[in-house]
């Protein structure tokens, strides 16, 4: 047993439910320096290493266009994380708090996010800054960072509020 399948003073693991497949589908594999979770940064950083982003075919296509962005949302599945520990007490410190106020990769969904700034695309591979994930971590989806966007206006109602 590793130190990261340990459970801390405070911490509660529950049997999680049987898995229902919600169709999700791995478009690539992230390749990081990082092999452990000790090595890996808690967050990622924009000036962090150079990490490549490596997507599957046919996904290919769905990068066309991707170069006008600076910034982009990596999805991610932390397929190494346990599903089981509800709470947590990540820092060590004695206070245990629950895992969806955290972003600990130990979490009943290991869905992975970071915000990377874009260095440059060659082929199939998006090479990035700002990861914070182990190597061969497998890709979920990509996004322009939504923060870069002015928010649509909201719809006009058609229905009267006053009665």
């Amino acid at each position: 047993m590793t130190d990261e399948d340990t459970i801390r003073p405070g911490e509660v693991a529950v049997e999680p439910p049987e898995a229902s497949d919600a169709g999700l589908v791995f478009i690539g594999r992230i390749r990081t320096p990082w092999t452990t979770r000790a090595s890996c940064p808690r967050q990622g950083r924009l000036e962090g290493p150079l990490c490549r982003i490596e997507l599957f075919h046919p996904w290919g296509m769905g990068l066309a266009g991707i170069e006008r962005h600076e910034r982009l949302e990596v999805l991610y599945w932390l397929d190494r994380a346990r599903r089981d520990i509800l709470l947590q007490s990540p820092a060590r410190d004695g206070r245990t708090r629950g895992v969806f106020s955290l972003r600990s990769p130990v979490r009943p969904n290991p869905i992975g996010t970071s915000i990377v700034r874009l260095e440059r695309v060659e082929g199939l591979a998006l090479l990035v800054r700002g990861l914070d994930c182990l190597d061969l971590t497998p890709l979920l989806d990509l996004k322009p960072d939504r923060t870069l966007f002015t928010p649509a206006a909201p719809a006009k109602s058609t229905v009267d509020e006053t009665s």
